[in-house]
């Protein structure tokens, strides 16, 4: 296939670039400055001309930017547009304003693997699922993922399950993860817009940072709106290993996943999305749950049980 690949030089696009030429794909590298060997798109640009020009003569585009413009699907002249974004309102603003366009939505670790995750377990309409998920402190992040933490501290959660203000960072919840009991903090992570709504599922998802210091730290922080700068100050601690647990409150069944490299799963998630999408074209916007099934999942560095 034919992939324009929206943020080629950052953390997950060049992992992505990579896996995505060792698929057989042909990929345009983009950027908002030109890639060597590629075409300079702005994705955040209000007249996203070339970015239509460019997805015209492609079979599917990838925002992996970190550019949360939800005028993107007005600009992909009948390619499939696949979005790594983990927030629930930019997604659905995405969708709202070009309800026909295809689109796969949520792709990566949270959502994305989550998502796969909590489709498999057992549930039935008014179960209460729990996603936990806990990222590497030690692993050092581009910007967009700076910036998407930042976007947390002092906003209330989109359109959560119990039809009330959530503040991000103030909920917690604990999991235990690696044989440890650890404290997560509520997140809006979006699976309970892109999963959960339609299902009559009250999905929550719960965030934790590999330290423990880190993520006390994140919660504190949440609680003081004006201090989110910090978040950008802080060194890599630990190391890069992740973590999901998904769980029905009802039934007790678990799912769970592990990995390291937050950005490489991501990209090699992207990338199995991708190769789904050959000779098929969504109808409109779908989850990954809807192109791939957990258990015939394959991918080198991600273990599930």
């Amino acid at each position: 296939m034919k992939v324009l690949l929206l943020g080629a030089r950052g953390a997950v696009g060049g992992h992505l670039r990579t896996a995505l030429l060792a698929s057989g794909h042909q990929v345009t590298s983009a950027g908002r400055n030109a890639p060597d060997g590629g075409v300079r798109i702005d994705a955040a640009n209000s007249d996203l001309g070339e970015l239509l020009r460019e997805a015209s003569g492609h079979d599917v585009v990838v925002n992996a930017s970190g550019v949360e413009n939800p005028a993107l699907g007005t600009a992909l002249g009948g390619s499939t547009l696949i979005d790594i974004s983990a927030s629930a309102g930019y997604l659905g603003r995405l969708q709202a304003a070009s309800p026909q366009a295809a689109m796969v939505l949520g792709v990566g670790l949270a959502p994305g693997l989550s998502t796969l995750m909590v489709a498999a377990l057992d549930h039935e309409p008014g179960d209460d699922i729990d996603v936990a998920i806990m990222l590497g402190a030690g692993e050092k992040h581009g910007p967009a993922a700076v910036e998407w933490t930042q976007r947390l501290i002092g906003s209330p959660l989109a359109d959560p399950p119990e039809g009330r203000t959530v503040m991000n960072l103030h909920e917690a919840r604990t999991f235990r993860a690696a044989g440890h009991a650890r404290r997560y903090l509520r997140a809006d992570f979006p699976d309970h817009t892109l999963y959960g709504r339609a299902r009559n599922l009250r999905v929550r998802s719960y965030f934790a940072l590999g330290s423990v210091a880190a993520t006390t730290a994140l919660g504190m922080v949440a609680r003081v709106p004006t201090a989110r700068g910090l978040v950008a100050m802080v060194p890599p601690i630990g190391d890069d290993s992740w973590s999901i647990i998904t769980s029905n409150r009802r039934t007790g069944q678990l799912r769970r996943a592990r990995g390291s490299n937050q950005s490489r799963s991501t990209a090699l998630l992207t990338a199995r999305t991708v190769d789904a999408l050959a000779g098929t074209r969504p109808s409109g916007a779908v989850t990954v749950d809807r192109l791939l099934d957990l258990d015939h999942l394959m991918v080198e560095g991600i273990e599930l049980d």
